[in-house]
């Protein structure tokens, strides 16, 4: 049996492979459907329930075409039924053409319902970019 931050690992790497698919089902797999749960996107408001962390997700997927979000400086924590993952979001994504990166800090913070790490609150926020050298012009 893996242990509660094994677990909370795996299901934060869930919910980011659920973002790069775009599926709004397994999204919904993901979360717990209460009127408290809040979401904010990075550069948004905060959703807060259900139906509007849902409408949120719905809307995104509808106007992404191809995203990546990796993971990184991944720190995970249980206390209890409570379990929270904060990461840094390094993403990548197409917008009209362009390829568009960004960074953002996220706290994630799930729920054991049932033996199931269920989402409750997403918050992302923009994290400022550091360039250290002059673009080339060319993507590595």
């Amino acid at each position: 049996m893996s242990s509660e931050r094994d677990q909370l690992h795996a299901v934060n790497d869930l919910f980011y492979k659920t973002l790069e698919t775009l599926d709004l089902a397994a999204m919904e797999d993901l979360w717990l459907h209460e009127g408290f749960v809040r979401c904010v996107h990075p550069g948004w408001d905060v959703m807060v329930g259900w139906d509007a962390v849902r409408r949120s997700f719905q809307q995104i997927f509808e106007s992404t075409r191809w995203i990546r979000i990796t993971p990184t400086a991944i720190d995970v924590a249980a206390f209890g039924p409570v379990g929270i993952v904060a990461c840094s979001e390094n993403i990548t994504d197409t917008s009209q053409g362009d390829v568009g990166l960004g960074v953002a800090q996220a706290t994630n913070i799930f729920q054991n319902v049932g033996g199931v790490w269920r989402m409750i609150v997403h918050h992302a926020s923009p994290a400022p970019v550091r360039v250290t050298q002059p673009f080339s012009g060319s993507v590595q």
